[in-house]
């Protein structure tokens, strides 16, 4: 048995003995029965919420809109009744044997939701210290998207990663990234982070729509009540509890996605999911779930070149005009070498002759590629189960026993595509809460499955047929043969490629799929019998935290305490982690607690809260968070401002990823790997040093002087004897490449390794909440950011030979731009930047309830870097990867006749420059790498079938617009269509 295991099984048991001890026979002391209905309509309302102020003790309403509880406590006591839709009603109970019946008034106003997000403790949305957006159950339901989690997108400043049909990565406040590791989101309070890849992977394996209770999304800094890596927001999923939202439901979803550059336009996909919930007694309590999808995934199709060689552009490059062509989705094709290079050392060999140098040029080709779609696992698949039981202790104390496991297939986007093929993902928690603290425990068990790199897999492919260093020998032997027949070059090149090809596997063949087979089934990077493309990833998270609040205790102001440890157990079979010299791969453990004190002042008119948090990881300094706001109300209006600061502990995969990818190999930035990889002693370049360089290098190589220089220097080596004549040419060559890397050597500056920190943010926010006549809900705010120590990635290229240790000399100059014998050695590493990077932005919203039940509404952001002229002098790419502009129009009736409604919305977003791994840094650097603007128009049209308790609900998504891609080298998103019919035992 692992060390973690025993802990977490030690913590299980620790939780159960606490709840034995805490047992006990307590008589019933006072029996509160009656009715609720509805205020208007007059008919009884089933699943109502009824709870006792200050306990977790309640029940609902049954079929016939009748409750009884009995409550273990004399009178008076507070019962609480709530329904979505409905003001919540509290009534006061005076005698041990009552009747109450209820009318619940149907919601006039906007704004009534009550969060917990914000501040740890139960708070009015209109009155939170921060921003915070919240979609409730009826939200959900009315979505005019098929799902809850593509419905996130329409709130106010979030932006979307979309790369796959079910993995969607979710962002605000600028630096959105494929996997975001600046967000955290929250599944029952069980971080729903991979903890190999340190991210969430959408909902693949998240929480199932049937069971979603609500949605509550904090943008922007947040570590100092969540600890790391909320930085630029959380998203808090809570589920139903058995209790309280009790019988079957289910949901049928199907219907058809649409996109022309798919290998198949139009595909249906399927969805099924089930929950079943019962309270057995006032004390126990379980519900099940389970949900399947199933579908044809959206395609990643974007054909354009970015290699931009051979005078090639990102919109004209292709096979056929630039023999270095690098497709954007289009894998195997990175692998490029230069023609001449390889060309003289077919001479030295004595396969060429040596007047073939004469005819060679300095041209770069690469190897031929496959598309994505004949590479990735677009069989996409989701299979989710959910089971938990309660236990009410007490009326004040509740257990939870509860599991998440999910398996799924699907593709994301790192520094590579990856196909995530039959992945796994466990959650599983124990908790004991009440109203005013909660202790948990839960681990985290990812699974990797079948997943493999695209682009490596491809690169394998290439090599299994036939090695590249058979491949550009006969492709440069080719070449010269055909100018030699008087071919132009153009020509010359595709007879040449024509010629090397011959034999390739073709997609939909059996060698194809064989070798496909065999190469994601070898771990990478592979072994004897060639390259592989597996990822093995077995990790877990390991995590125990609680808090309390004080408010019993201490009277004057409201406190709130907690803390949290935190494990890693990294596990990749050496395919993702570097490994120890023992050949084991690392563990993390992480710490940290927290503080907030609230108090009310003015006559309650001002409310102030402040917090510090201190959190630990073993590999870095510990950081401190703190946080201050006030919200002054007046009415329903409600005037906030707050100082709160943020930080990011690297992931996992920054401290210890030792990964090779067709770009360059993915290092940690720990120290031990500067001493692995030499780079104390050969730091390496730059390479936005290394790309200037080589443009001087080529200027230098043109210039007259050099020129004759170089052939004086070969003609007094042949008139030593030192060369023949015959060589007089390739010498030539060779010396203007000496010459002119020498007169640039001093361009060249060796990379200095810095300290490994976490990413720091202090973030000032003022905002506005109010109610105007009842009718219209005014939100907004405005933001100040101020990053240090800000996490990216650095591109180093290492002369591979000795020579680089001798620091910048023409030799190590020309390795470096791969013009050199001694080979180069390419690493990207994150490390913290000097510089401060500062952005701002804000947002707004209007929402407005018409007459008869109509409302209409909508949000704009606005989100920049106001420093990027600045940056941009310094060479550095900050991945903003955000459109300045985004808005959201909706419109909508719940009930425009009866059992009839409807939802409209319009989304769109302006274009803007992606930068990440994934994008050649020609490109990037060049900001061509631009997403550009686009418009989705989503509706749904729900008719309630109340006599099958049931919703019939008919829609589609980005209608009426043509695919967008929402993040370089991601699947264009086209047009879906769905219909869905939902049984609800309960449903009103």
């Amino acid at each position: 048995m692992s060390n973690f295991t025993l802990k977490t099984k030690t913590a299980v048991f620790l939780l159960t003995l606490l709840v034995s001890l805490t047992s006990g026979t307590v008589f019933a002391q006072t029996t509160v029965s009656g009715t609720v209905s509805d205020a208007d309509t007059k008919e009884t309302l089933v699943g109502v919420n009824i709870l006792v102020k200050g306990k977790v003790i309640g029940t609902i309403s049954d079929l016939d809109g009748a409750y009884s509880l009995n409550v273990n406590q004399d009178p008076p006591l507070t019962l609480v009744f709530s329904m979505v839709g409905y003001n919540t009603q509290e009534i006061e109970v005076t005698t041990a044997q009552s009747t109450v019946n209820v009318q619940l008034v149907e919601s006039a106003i906007l704004g009534q939701e009550v969060v917990v997000s914000a501040s740890r403790v139960e708070e009015s949305v209109l009155q939170s210290p921060v921003s915070v957006e919240k979609m409730d159950i009826i939200a959900i339901r009315d979505a005019p998207q098929a799902s809850f989690y593509d419905a996130i997108n329409n709130m106010k400043g979030v932006e979307m990663s979309t790369q796959s049909l079910l993995f969607k990565s979710f962002n605000t406040r600028g630096f959105n990234a494929n996997g975001n590791v600046r967000t955290v989101q929250l599944i029952d309070g069980m971080d729903n982070q991979a903890p190999g890849l340190n991210f969430s992977v959408g909902n693949i394996v998240g929480i199932s729509e049937l069971d979603l209770e609500s949605v509550e999304l904090l943008p922007g800094a947040s570590s100092a009540l969540y600890g790391p890596n909320a930085i630029n927001g959380i998203l808090l999923m809570t589920s139903k509890s058995p209790f309280l939202y009790q019988g079957l439901s289910a949901s049928v979803k199907t219907g058809i996605m649409d996109e022309s550059g798919r290998s198949k336009a139009s595909t249906g996909f399927y969805n099924f999911s089930a929950r079943y919930a019962k309270a057995i007694n006032d004390k126990f309590a379980f519900k099940v779930n389970f949900e399947y999808l199933k579908a044809d995934d959206w395609q990643a199709n974007d054909f354009r070149d970015q290699s931009l060689l051979n005078g090639s552009t990102i919109e004209t490059g292709n096979t056929s005009n630039n023999p270095a062509y690098n497709g954007v989705n289009i894998y195997g094709d990175e692998t490029n070498v230069n023609m001449l290079s390889v060309a003289q050392s077919m001479v030295a060999a004595g396969f060429l002759p040596q007047a073939a140098l004469g005819i060679i040029p300095s041209t770069a080709v690469s190897r031929t590629g496959y598309m994505e779609r004949d590479l990735a696992d677009y069989g996409t698949k989701s299979l989710k189960f959910n089971a938990a039981l309660h236990y009410r202790i007490n009326d004040n104390i509740e257990a939870v026993l509860q599991g998440n496991l999910g398996f799924g297939t699907t593709v994301y986007t790192g520094a590579d595509r990856y196909s995530l093929k039959d992945f796994m993902m466990g959650q599983y928690k124990a908790e004991l809460k009440a109203s005013n603290w909660y202790v948990r425990a839960y681990t985290t068990q990812e699974r990797s499955g079948d997943a493999f790199a695209v682009g490596t897999a491809a690169q394998g492919i290439n090599e299994a047929w036939k090695a590249s260093t058979q491949w550009f020998p006969e492709y440069v032997g080719a070449y010269a043969q055909a100018v030699s027949a008087g071919l132009p070059s153009d020509q010359a090149h595709l007879a040449a490629r024509a010629f090397a090809d011959q034999g390739r596997f073709m997609p939909g063949t059996a060698e194809f799929n064989n070798a496909l087979t065999a190469v994601t089934s070898r771990p990478i990077p592979g072994d004897q019998n060639g390259v592989g493309a597996k990822f093995v990833d077995s990790s877990n998270l390991y995590h125990f935290e609680g808090s309390y609040n004080l408010s019993e205790q201490i009277k004057f102001a409201e406190f709130v305490v907690g803390a949290n440890y935190r494990i890693y157990d990294l596990n990749s079979n050496g395919t993702i982690f570097a490994l120890t010299e023992n050949g084991e791969e690392f563990n993390i453990q992480e710490y940290g607690g927290y503080i907030q004190g609230s108090k009310k002042l003015f006559n309650d008119k001002f409310k102030l809260t402040a917090s510090a948090r201190y959190d630990k990881n073993e590999n870095f300094e510990g950081q401190w968070s703190p946080r201050v706001s006030g919200v002054f109300t007046q009415g329903n209006h409600n005037f906030r401002a707050s100082y709160q600061t943020g930080f990011r502990i690297p992931t996992n995969q920054d401290q210890y990823i030792d990964l090779n990818t067709p770009q360059a190999r993915l290092i940690g930035g720990l120290p031990f790997f500067a001493d692995r990889y030499n780079l104390n002693a050969n730091s390496g370049y730059t390479l936005a040093n290394v790309t200037n360089y080589g443009g001087a290098v080529q200027q230098s190589a043109q210039d007259p002087a050099i020129q004759q220089q170089a052939i004086a220097i070969v003609t007094q080596q042949i008139q030593a004897g030192q060369i023949p004549a015959s060589e007089a040419e390739s010498a030539i060559a060779q010396t203007v490449g000496f010459l002119a890397a020498q007169a640039n050597v001093g361009l060249l500056q060796p990379y200095e390794i810095q300290k490994f920190q976490p990413e720091r943010v202090k973030s000032f926010e003022v905002g506005y909440k109010g109610i105007w006549g009842q009718k219209l809900l005014v939100d907004a705010y405005a933001y100040f950011n101020r990053f240090e120590n800000f996490n990216g990635s650095q591109v180093l290229v290492q002369d591979a030979s000795d020579a680089g240790l001798a620091g910048p000399n023409p030799m190590t100059g020309l390795n470096l731009i791969g013009l050199g014998a001694g080979g180069r050695n390419i690493y990207s590493m994150p490390v913290n930047r000097a510089e401060i990077i500062k952005s701002w932005g804000w947002a707004a919203s209007l929402d407005y309830k018409l007459p008869k039940g109509y409302t209409v509404g909508g949000n704009v952001s606005f989100n920049t870097l106001s420093n990027l002229d600045e940056l941009a002098e310094t060479g550095f790419q900050p991945s903003f990867n955000t459109p300045e502009y985004r808005y959201v129009l909706n419109f909508a009736n719940r009930e425009v006749i009866d059992n009839l409604g409807f939802a409209l919305a319009y989304r769109w977003q302006g274009e803007f420059a992606w930068q990440s791994s994934f994008v050649n840094p020609a490109v990037s650097t060049q900001q061509l790498s631009v997403i550009p603007a686009y418009g989705t128009f989503d509706a749904q049209l729900s008719y309630k079938i109340k006599s099958m308790k049931s919703i019939l609900k008919v829609g589609g998504s980005n209608l009426f617009s043509k695919g967008y891609t929402q993040a370089w080298g991601n699947p264009t998103v086209g047009t879906m269509y769905f219909v869905s019919l939902t049984f609800d035992e309960f449903l009103n």
